[in-house]
């Protein structure tokens, strides 16, 4: 297992997941509009989850040695406030982590339980919230994916 690999792996997530605190918590506070509030609140737990994942992986890299990033990931603002355009960049957004997981996973292989179980339950979730997202960016009624440009 190539420790050092898995840790650039790590802390690439752990960048994502920073991202991610700052980009919905950003996302709640400029949401306007008749469904403010459970879209606000929906946005803030994303944020709080962002911030288990951070933590998640920084102890993992601890726990193997290594030293946690103080960089964060990339941070778009498009100044697009409307509620389809942040879903559309959240699901942008969860792809990137999804991916940055599946490449951890591949790094592992089957030469960590600990660090298999981690990846693949954080695939999980972020298949899950992908979906999530995808239910949301649908029109009523419409039981296809959304098709993202």
């Amino acid at each position: 297992m190539d420790n050092k690999k898995i840790e650039q792996a790590l802390n690439k997530i752990l960048e994502l997941e920073l991202a991610g605190v700052v980009r919905y918590t950003h996302y709640a506070l400029m949401v306007y509009g008749y469904n403010r509030i459970p879209i606000v609140s929906w946005l803030r737990g994303q944020a709080t989850e962002s911030l288990d994942h951070a933590n998640k992986a920084g102890e993992l890299i601890t726990h193997l040695g290594g030293h946690p990033s103080l960089s964060i990931g990339p941070l778009l603002e498009t100044h697009n406030h409307d509620i389809g355009d942040i879903l559309r960049e959240s699901l942008d957004h969860e792809n990137q982590a999804l991916n940055a997981y599946k490449e951890l996973l591949k790094l592992v292989g089957d030469e960590s339980v600990m660090l298999e179980e981690y990846a693949r339950e954080m695939i999980y979730q972020e298949e899950l919230h992908l979906g999530e997202v995808d239910k949301m960016l649908r029109k009523p009624g419409n039981l296809e994916k959304f098709q993202q440009h």
